[in-house]
């Protein structure tokens, strides 16, 4: 019995010094979260979520931001995409307007070309001292005439020829038949006849189709006349008053933008003033000399095809091809391979001249425009609004560049110009502002 309070006494003693051990760790453990808190209030590290959280609680993991566990780069493909599409819509719908109100459009954009041909002659008519109204009737009348008569000379001459032409045609069908007969591609008499037959057989089977194709050529007449007299009426107001018209039109500009949208607007037109004059001196070059070389080869209807060309070079590169085209074929059909192939050489070296000397010398680097992108938009011009389109789509793509060019040479000026100014030593040997690359020259 003695030897029980001994053992009693050894377990007080342990309990103990197990109570001041868990006493120990519980000071500790609050010290150490005495020293995370002020910790976290120094540094404002704590998560906005456990800022309420005891610091007796579960520790808490915080799931991050879906957009920070998004990869950069996806990031900045899915930004550009939503913009990309936005802009793809916004296209979409401005070419279902234009497409809507496409008589219009054309009527317009046909009035500011003739209007940049035409304004010159209305500046230089008022620095004689001719009133304002004065100038601006006169310059209508005139070039009006002038574009009428160019019409009428071109049907008058085909209808004058077009008898002619016609037995020339029938005649050189002829020679082609018999030169196919005695030709190595073994073509046969009854081949040939199975041909003609079959082509009757198609214009007889289609007589409906012809039909209906003249009906919708009246009605392609009627869009014709109104497209003219609205290209007209447009013509006349943006000649006396284009400046007001411009000055309004600045007023739907956002206030922020204006200053720029005022620089690139007599920009552009000075751009379209000089591909419009440009184009129509080189158009009629080309037409001059092809026109001769065709007439001294004995082709006939010279002059109605020295026009087509006049016309045809409105449209670059596709223009010029198929007015050349043309002349080859007739001359083909109507006086044989020799003088085909001479029309042929002739039209290429005019075209030649034109491409890399007259188009240089003339338009300049005010309207120059890559190869590529006259294709492009000389095609798209096309889809959308067939040869209208075509002709207007390359001055719009040169208008285009302009703008651009100088809307980002301006944003560049106005960047620099709200800079930080440099001081010290950098302020001494800082250079002056270059004049921004892409502004054309003045006029």
């Amino acid at each position: 019995m003695s030897r029980v309070p001994g053992w009693f006494g050894r377990i007080g003693a342990g309990l103990t010094e197990v109570g001041e051990r868990l006493d120990a760790r519980r000071a500790a453990a609050e010290k150490d979260d005495e020293l995370d808190k002020d910790d976290a209030v120094g540094t404002d590290a704590t998560p906005p979520s456990l800022a309420g959280a005891s610091p007796d609680g579960p520790v808490v993991h915080v799931r991050p931001d879906p957009a920070t566990a998004v990869p950069w780069g996806m990031r900045v493909a899915a930004e550009a995409g939503w913009r990309l599409l936005v802009l793809a819509g916004t296209v979409w719908v401005l070419m279902r307007v234009i497409s809507t109100v496409q008589l219009v459009v054309l009527a317009f954009v046909s009035a500011l070309l003739i209007t940049a041909l035409l304004q010159p002659t209305v500046a230089r008519l008022r620095r004689y001292g001719v009133p304002r109204g004065l100038a601006t009737a006169l310059t209508a009348i005139l070039g009006f005439v002038i574009m009428g008569l160019v019409g009428w000379f071109v049907v008058w001459q085909v209808l004058e020829n077009i008898d002619n032409l016609a037995d020339q045609i029938q005649d050189g069908i002829d020679e082609l038949q018999r030169w196919l007969l005695k030709s190595p591609f073994h073509v046969t008499e009854d081949q040939i006849k199975d041909i003609a037959k079959s082509l009757r057989e198609a214009v007889g089977a289609n007589t409906e189709e012809i039909t209906s194709a003249g009906l919708e050529g009246v009605t392609v007449i009627v869009e014709a006349l109104t497209g003219i007299l609205l290209t007209m009426f447009s013509t006349l107001f943006l000649l006396y008053d284009g400046k007001r018209i411009w000055e309004w039109t600045l007023k739907l500009v956002p206030a922020a933008a204006r200053p720029g949208v005022a620089g690139a607007g007599p920009r552009a037109w000075r751009t379209l003033t000089a591909y419009v004059r440009g184009t129509v001196i080189v158009a009629l070059i080309d037409a001059i000399f092809i026109g001769l070389g065709i007439f001294f080869l004995d082709v006939p209807m010279a002059v109605p095809l020295a026009v087509f060309i006049f016309l045809g070079a409105f449209i670059p590169l596709v223009g010029a091809v198929i007015s050349g085209a043309l002349a080859v074929v007739v001359a083909l059909v109507t006086q044989g391979v020799f003088t085909a192939v001479m029309t042929l050489a002739v039209v290429l070296a005019v075209q030649q001249i034109e491409g890399h000397i007259l188009q240089p010398f003339i338009l300049g680097r005010a309207v120059r425009v890559h190869p590529l992108a006259v294709v492009l938009s000389v095609a798209a011009g096309g889809m959308v609004a067939g040869i209208g389109g075509a002709v207007v789509a390359v001055p719009l793509v040169a208008v285009a560049n302009t703008v651009v060019g100088y809307l980002r040479s301006h944003s560049r000026e106005t960047a620099l110009r709200h800079s930080p100014a440099p001081r010290g030593a950098t302020a001494a040997t800082a250079s002056p502002l270059p004049p921004p690359e892409d502004t054309p020259p003045p006029a």
